[in-house]
């Protein structure tokens, strides 16, 4: 089961993210959230498997703190 972990106000930002938690070795995927006709503007979910979630925070956390 996926589950959402974090919504990212832009593209830029949640491909940052993904990034930073695929480097860890976590699963990630992205959904754009509503029906922004820009695809850089509208907001993105990540997604991660709920087993991963806790480590997906910490890493969240410390990329976010930077």
């Amino acid at each position: 089961m996926w589950t959402v972990i974090y919504i990212a106000a832009n593209r830029k930002l949640a491909l940052h993210l993904k990034k930073a938690l695929t480097r860890e070795g976590i699963m990630v995927t992205l959904r754009p959230v509503g029906t922004c006709q820009m695809e850089e503007l509208a907001g993105y979910e990540l997604l991660v498997p709920e087993s991963e979630a806790e480590d997906a925070n910490e890493v969240l956390t410390a990329t976010l703190a930077r």
